[in-house]
């Protein structure tokens, strides 16, 4: 254990004093009590453990806290600001673009990356930017509508 990790976490900076080698998913849910990041497969497949790294979606259950020191980190948690939600979680509302709702958060996360960096994406970008995310349900059409709304507003913007 080499020393602190120092990292930002939903906009604000964030020490912790733990192994490197934790998984980043591991250290949201159980050290910071941030549980819409899911555990879903532990082998970065399904995407339900998404965040945001620097602008980029990846798998927390893959993510070492080595891997994230001085980097900018948001949760499904940091999306909100001011107790207004994103326009993403308005549109996932808004189009029922969930059903059991375990894939949401980390499906959420990766069209947030995706807006990042498009900010307009075709449907055709939108599905191939989500498709590593599964959801079992089937809400894939409602989540795509939902993701195409929330680019029509503004999208990656809070």
């Amino acid at each position: 254990m080499p020393g602190p990790i120092r990292f930002r976490l939903n906009g604000a900076p964030a020490t912790l004093d733990t192994d490197e080698g934790r998984t980043l998913l591991w250290v949201l849910r159980t050290d910071l009590a941030l549980t819409g990041t899911k555990y879903g497969c532990g082998a970065g497949i399904c995407g339900a453990c998404t965040v945001v790294v620097d602008g980029k979606a990846v798998r927390s259950c893959q993510t070492t806290l080595k891997e994230i020191q001085g980097k900018d980190v948001t949760t499904i948690e940091g999306l909100a600001r001011g107790g207004e939600l994103h326009p993403l979680q308005k549109a996932f509302i808004e189009h029922g673009g969930f059903q059991c709702g375990y894939c949401t958060p980390g499906m959420i996360l990766s069209a947030h990356a995706l807006l990042l960096e498009h900010e307009h994406p075709s449907r055709d970008a939108i599905a191939a930017g989500l498709e590593d995310n599964l959801c079992r349900c089937g809400a894939h059409q409602r989540i795509l509508a939902a993701v195409e709304a929330a680019s029509r507003e503004g999208g990656a913007k809070p």
